[in-house]
Parts: C-alpha cells; sequence; structure tokens
C-alpha cells in the first residue's frame, strides 16, 4: 500500500502558491534542492509530471491542476485532526480586510469553519474596495488583507491564486446600442477591466448604477438593468456568467493575494491565513 507524504503535499502546495521552487524553500526552511527533491518523490509515488515549463517559470500542469485541490483538501483534514487532538491554544482578534464580493459569497462558510476550530479567537472583518483596502492610510487598520492584484510579478504581494474574470447578467446585449454597466465605483478594478476590454472591442457603453456591495449590484442584475464583471470564484449560483460572448470580450485573468499586514504576525492571524489559502484556491 502506497502513502502519500503530508510533507510533500505541503511543499508541492507552497511551491504553487509562491510560485517558485526557490520561494517554497524560504519559506518552508528547505534548500532547493530539497524542494525539488520533495516534488520529484511525489511525482514518482504517483505517477506523473506535476510542472511544465512555461518561459522561465515552471507552472501546473493538467495533472497539477488536478492534484492541486485533491492535495490542499488532504492537508486542511490532516491540521483539522492535529488540532482537534492538540492542546496549542490559538487566540487573539484578527482584523480581516476583505474585498465585498468576496466577504458575501466566499466568506462566511470559510469562517464558520474557522471558528469551529478555533473558538477563542474573535475575527472583525471589514469589506472595501481592493483599492482602499491597500491604500497606505489603511494598512494599520487590518491584520490581514485578501485582495485583487492587476500587478502579478509584484514580489510584495505573492499570487497565491488566479481567477477568470467573467460578464455577469442579461449578457445577451445589442452592439448597436450602448452596453449598460452596473459596477461598483470608480477604483474598482472590474469596472476599469470592463470599460477597458469594452472600449478596446470598439464597443460603446455607460454606467447606470453604482454600488459598492455585491448585494446592490446583484439586485441591480436581477432587475435587468445592466451588466456587470466579477471573479469568477464570487459569482451568485443564480446569475448567468461567461468569460466571454459573441459580442462581449474577453477579459483575462486577475489575482489574489493575502497580505499579512505585519512582517511578526500573532499565530492566529498565521492560522487564518493558511487556512483561506487552503480553501479558497
Amino acid at each position: 500500500m502506497k502513502n502519500i507524504s503530508t510533507d510533500s503535499l505541503r511543499t508541492f502546495v507552497t511551491v504553487v502558491e509562491v510560485g517558485g521552487f526557490a520561494k517554497a524553500g524560504d519559506l518552508l526552511g528547505l534548500s532547493q534542492p530539497a524542494v525539488s527533491l520533495q516534488i520529484k518523490r511525489l511525482e514518482d509515488l504517483i505517477g506523473c509530471k506535476l510542472f511544465k515549463k512555461q518561459g522561465q517559470r515552471q507552472v501546473l500542469n493538467h495533472y497539477g491542476e488536478v492534484l492541486l485541490p485533491m492535495a490542499k483538501q488532504m492537508l486542511l483534514t490532516n491540521d483539522s485532526i492535529l488540532q482537534q487532538f492538540s492542546n496549542e491554544t490559538v487566540a487573539g482578534k484578527i482584523r480581516l480586510g476583505i474585498p465585498s464580493e468576496f466577504a458575501a459569497s466566499i466568506l462566511p462558510a470559510i469562517i464558520g469553519d474557522f471558528v469551529s476550530l478555533y473558538p477563542d479567537v474573535s475575527l472583525e472583518v471589514k469589506s472595501e474596495l481592493s483599492k482602499q483596502l491597500m491604500h497606505v492610510s489603511n494598512q494599520d487598520q487590518f491584520d490581514l488583507v485578501l485582495t485583487l492584484i492587476e500587478q502579478i510579478d509584484n514580489p510584495k504581494y505573492p499570487i497565491f491564486m488566479y481567477d477568470e474574470l467573467v460578464w455577469v447578467g442579461e449578457l445577451n446585449v445589442d452592439p448597436t446600442k450602448p452596453i449598460t454597466l452596473v459596477s461598483a465605483p470608480e477604483g474598482c478594478i472590474y469596472r476599469r477591466r470592463a470599460i477597458e476590454a469594452l472600449e478596446k472591442a470598439g464597443l460603446k457603453w455607460h454606467v447606470v448604477y453604482s454600488n459598492a456591495d455585491l448585494t446592490g449590484l446583484t439586485a441591480a442584475l436581477k432587475e435587468g438593468l445592466g451588466i456587470t464583471v466579477l471573479a469568477k470564484k464570487t459569482v451568485p449560483n443564480d446569475l448567468t456568467a461567461q468569460t466571454q460572448t459573441a459580442i462581449l470580450p474577453n477579459l483575462g485573468e486577475i489575482g489574489i493575494s493575502l497580505i499579512k499586514q505585519a512582517e511578526q504576525s500573532e499565530h492566529a492571524v498565521d492560522k487564518l491565513a493558511e487556512f483561506i489559502t487552503l480553501r479558497l484556491s
């Protein structure tokens, strides 16, 4: 009977999250050859390669994409078991900043499970546009920030996950008329990406409704006021979404980063960061 090492799986997941073998080694306290060896042992055990070369980067191939969510689930189960029988106390207050669409669509289930595991942790969650979350004047208000990142090669804000941007709403639009948009206010990455894509495609547009809250946008979409753009993972189940149509252009991807505001963060913050990373990506 073969057994997969959770150390190898954790190394594999970390390589993907931080975007490289050397960075993963720094985080895990391993040399780059040791990281490479763990990945090779994992590949030998399951019988297939997990990465492919893309320019100067190693990225997941098809088999790696299949393994990643299963590896994260296995690590989550492993950590949950250890926490259940551990005498370790995780306590304190965590101030979490998160975009409103993630807070409304994804966060509740994640936070519910986290609080069940760590009942002595108090969470204070504030939703803002990513631009506001990352503004220098707000940095001392949060311990942990989940944010959208467009500059994907910025080493200060490593991307742990990518998501497709999609058009959401009644997508059977008339190209002879200006496309009506509902969106968050100016400064929203989704809004800017939508406008840039429409203008590049030569399509006219105008914003008919602005609201920073996903609930307000959802109500406007259901009333047929227009269409919007969201990250695919955050689209409510009862709304229609597509990456592109015969008329609407492709929007590309967006990076998502999880940032600890202090260099030496509290243990509870580290636990929540790991928990969100495993559950979300």
